[in-house]
């Protein structure tokens, strides 16, 4: 029995796997396994989106297509003259509808019963106010490209 006793037992004997590989190298071997398969997932993923832009390309052009006959009929003078005609009287009567609250507001039979605004209606108040000059440029802008590109309003 003695050659027994010179082998080691099953239990003393290391296993391969941990003979072979520490902590940090199976550490080292994992992450590395998953930034290849990171990699390999972001170029299929550029493939796929590089196919995508092929078709939003294709689609976009053939909706511009479509877009200028739809902008056409939206820029028939019929439509556009109303719509600009319907801001016109939107911008006008509100800016008129402030003034006359802010005349009422600082007569002075008024001003015994006035308390002082709150901040937040003097803020919506102005915020109204540019609103509708901006819909003014707005309509003027238009109407100067329109003559200059038209030759008529």
């Amino acid at each position: 029995m003695p050659a027994i006793s010179s082998q080691r037992s099953i239990t003393e004997m290391p296993m391969p796997s941990e003979s072979r590989y520490t902590t940090s190298s199976r550490m080292w071997i994992g992450w590395s396994s998953f930034v290849f398969a990171l990699l390999q997932s972001v170029c299929s993923l550029l493939m796929a989106m590089a196919g995508l832009r092929l078709l939003i390309g294709v689609t976009s052009l053939v909706l511009s297509a479509q877009a200028t006959v739809l902008l056409d009929h939206l820029h028939a003078n019929g439509l556009r003259i109303s719509m600009i005609v319907l801001a016109l009287i939107g911008a006008v009567l509100n800016l008129i509808t402030i003034a006359q609250i802010r005349r009422l507001r600082s007569r002075p039979a008024a001003q015994w019963r006035q308390a002082p605004l709150p901040q937040k209606k003097l803020r919506a108040e102005r915020l109204q106010i540019a609103l509708s000059v901006a819909t003014l440029a707005l309509i003027a802008l238009e109407e100067c490209f329109h003559l200059h590109l038209f030759g008529h309003l």
